[in-house]
């Protein structure tokens, strides 16, 4: 099969949202690379592909996440794709390999000036606040649990200040960081925790655990972090925790893109005329 023939897909950030984007995109034929970036840091790791960055295994639902070093690389692999592509490399990086069928913006950013995607793909969609179907996208998806994996026609995304429940607990079950630095953790993701526990150190200051719990999320040891990002995330509800595989918010929103690439296919979504077809 030429790389011609093979649908290229990329998306901007390596989390769980990211990821179950990845593993539907992968499912539906595509060569799909997952394009890491910084802020904010990945918690959910055991939903993501984010660790095959670092060399580890990482695999969701039954797809393996390959680390790519090199435009080469995935020039390659466009030849036929076996896995999820997670890289390094920037969008800018990406964008000589070959014409870009579909871009998507997972990284659920909320500090920063979102880009405009359209003219740098045939198709592209914003997945959480800062995207505009009339700005900056061709469809833009939101990801705040009231409206979750709503297509926005007109106007913009909200802004996520609502992290949702669960357990019956909202935002108090991230911990967050309460300065800037380089954060330290032994704690394994699933690990069964307690109040007080402590689940790791930014900068040799111990940070504890504000319930009992699973732990279902924690950034990576040795990630440099700034003042007020999520570092954990507690999960009080039981035997019933989730900590792997795609959860229902990214099922949710995988499902949602992939109808509307499916619409656009079909020629139900004008693609902007600014996008090269």
């Amino acid at each position: 099969m030429g790389t011609n023939a093979v649908r290229f897909a990329v998306v901007l950030g390596t989390n769980e949202i990211a990821s179950a984007i990845g593993v539907h995109l992968h499912r539906e034929g595509y060569c799909v690379v997952l394009s890491h970036d910084p802020n904010p840091p990945v918690l959910r790791r055991k939903m993501a592909f984010h660790d095959a960055l670092f060399g580890d295994v990482a695999r969701v639902e039954n797809v393996i996440g390959a680390r790519v070093e090199s435009t080469m690389d995935v020039f390659k692999a466009l030849a036929g794709p076996q896995h999820v592509l997670v890289t390094w490399l920037g969008l800018l990086d990406l964008l000589p390999v070959r014409g870009i069928d579909v871009l998507i913006d997972a990284r659920m950013q909320t500090r920063k000036v979102t880009p405009n995607l359209r003219g740098m793909t045939r198709f592209s969609i914003g997945i959480g606040p800062g995207f505009s179907p009339s700005v900056n996208c061709d469809v833009a998806i939101e990801t705040r649990p009231d409206r979750l994996a709503q297509v926005v026609r007109d106007g913009w995304t909200l802004a996520k200040d609502d992290v949702g429940e669960l357990g019956g607990i909202g935002a108090e079950r991230l911990v967050h960081s309460p300065h800037e630095g380089r954060w330290h953790t032994p704690v394994e993701i699933g690990t069964r925790i307690y109040k007080g526990f402590v689940i790791g150190h930014l900068c040799g200051i111990a940070v504890t655990a504000p319930y009992d719990g699973i732990l279902r999320g924690i950034v990576r040891d040795g990630s440099d972090v700034t003042a007020g990002v999520a570092l954990a995330e507690i999960d009080r509800r039981g035997r019933h925790a989730q900590w792997t595989g795609i959860d229902t918010q990214g099922q949710a929103l995988a499902q949602a893109a992939i109808a509307a690439i499916r619409k656009h296919a079909a020629g139900g979504v004008r693609a902007s005329a600014a996008s090269p077809h």
